[in-house]
């Protein structure tokens, strides 16, 4: 399927038709707040993939917005972007893969507010886009996995007094899947290369710690979904632990696996008959939780 780039500034469509191609909007009209040009780069986007309907017509479906990887300065939007959003319309969930602007150039808190934006912006148009506003989840990559994981705990209730529709929605997730995330800004263990792509060079401590989320998960945060590979030396496992201890002792519900075999970036892990059974598990406790059906 190929993308059909959309202006968010045209008019809606009252229906997305879910047999046209994938549509690409602008997640803000007049230029994303902080940019620093007017390039594809200063741009964040979202992609849609929408659900075909059935012959009983369209059901509004649960949706999630995907984060690909790429250590904050690229994005693996293929194996970690469209394939998984194809996979999840498998599962009937639309899916929308973010663009989120990167470092060097961007750094915090503007890769959290884009993704903040989406989770609004797909809020704010739920009926046109055939979702349920109340099942809007959220899926990271690597560190992807670390914004995903930075908008679980970092949220707040829309502002119902803005002019921007957007603006008045929820921020916060209604569930999240983090994929090999990188979680910890000061550990050991942490993704060197993300954090000084996201924070700098040398970022202030205190604000290393802030984006550190295992310190930042509350019984707010949403129901989590988690797995790694205990082989993964780019991303060890330790980062998805802490962040499951954290759920485990806020009382938030999660559940994490750990394959034994498999290095960092594996997508849907097609053709792996131990790793590719992430996407069996991902199902089965989006079914437990009533996000998709049987």
């Amino acid at each position: 399927m190929t993308q059909q780039p959309v202006s968010a500034a045209q008019p809606w469509p009252t229906s997305l038709d879910p047999t046209t191609d994938t549509r690409t909007f602008a997640l803000w009209e007049n230029g994303a707040p902080g940019a620093l040009g007017d390039t594809d780069d200063d741009k964040p986007t979202l992609t849609v993939f929408p659900v075909r309907a059935g012959s009983e017509g369209p059901v509004p479906t649960t949706a999630v917005i995907i984060a690909p990887g790429g250590s904050y300065v690229r994005l693996s939007a293929n194996h970690e972007g469209r394939q998984v959003a194809n996979w999840f319309n498998s599962q009937g969930v639309t899916a929308f893969v973010l663009r989120y602007r990167l470092g060097p150039r961007y750094h915090h808190p503007i890769e959290m507010g884009d993704a903040q934006r989406a989770i609004r912006f797909v809020r704010a148009h739920a009926d046109e886009l055939g979702i349920r506003a109340d099942r809007v989840g959220f899926m990271g990559f690597s560190a992807g996995g670390h914004l995903a994981s930075t908008v679980a705990t970092h949220f707040d209730a829309g502002n119902p007094s803005a002019a921007d529709p957007v603006e008045r929605m929820g921020s916060r997730p209604d569930f999240v899947v983090l994929a090999y995330p990188v979680i910890s800004m000061t550990a050991e263990y942490s993704h060197k290369q993300s954090v000084a792509a996201l924070l700098g060079e040398h970022p202030d401590p205190k604000l290393a710690r802030q984006m550190s989320t295992e310190f930042q998960v509350t019984h707010e945060t949403p129901p989590t979904f988690l797995f790694s590979t205990n082989a993964d030396m780019s991303v060890p496992a330790e980062n998805s632990v802490a962040f499951y201890l954290a759920l485990r002792k806020a009382g938030v519900p999660a559940e994490i696996h750990v394959f034994e075999n498999g290095g960092h970036g594996l997508g849907l892990a097609v053709g792996d008959p131990a790793l590719g059974e992430w996407s069996v598990l991902l199902r089965n406790w989006l079914r437990g939780r009533g996000l998709v059906g049987p």
